[in-house]
C-alpha cells in the first residue's frame, strides 16, 4: 500500500512539474492597445489636411504632447498570445497654420511627404 501511495505521489509531482515547463499550455488572450491603424486610412492622409480631417480619418490621437503641440502620436500595440508584440507608430506633424506638414509612419520606415 505504501508503494502505491509513493508511486501516485511521484506521478502527481511529475505531471505538475511537466506542465510548468511546457510552453503555451495556458491560454493567453490577444491584447490590442491604442489606435488600431489600417493602412487604407493612413493612405488617405495628405499634407495640408486640417486637424479635424486627420481626426476623422484616424480617430482621436493616443497622445497629444503638451511640450510639442504640433505633433499627434498614433500608437498601436498588438500582443497575440505568446508572439512578440507588434508596435506601429504614426506621427502627424502640423505647421504654424495648423495644417499637416509631415506624416511619419514607423511601419513604412520613412516619412510621407505627399503634396495635394
Amino acid at each position: 500500500m505504501k508503494m502505491k501511495s509513493l508511486f501516485a505521489a511521484i506521478l502527481v509531482a511529475m505531471s505538475v512539474t511537466s506542465c510548468s515547463t511546457v510552453k503555451k499550455v495556458v491560454y493567453r488572450i490577444d491584447v490590442p492597445q491604442g489606435n488600431y491603424l489600417e493602412q487604407e486610412n493612413i493612405d488617405l492622409l495628405r499634407v495640408g489636411m486640417t486637424p479635424e480631417q486627420v481626426e476623422y480619418v484616424l480617430g482621436t490621437p493616443m497622445l497629444k504632447n503638451i511640450f510639442e503641440t504640433h505633433r499627434w502620436d498614433y500608437v498601436f500595440i498588438k500582443r497575440e498570445g505568446y508572439n512578440e508584440p507588434e508596435q506601429r507608430n504614426v506621427f502627424v506633424y502640423f505647421d504654424a497654420n495648423g495644417l499637416v506638414s509631415k506624416i511619419d509612419d514607423s511601419n513604412a520606415n520613412n516619412e510621407i511627404n505627399l503634396e495635394n
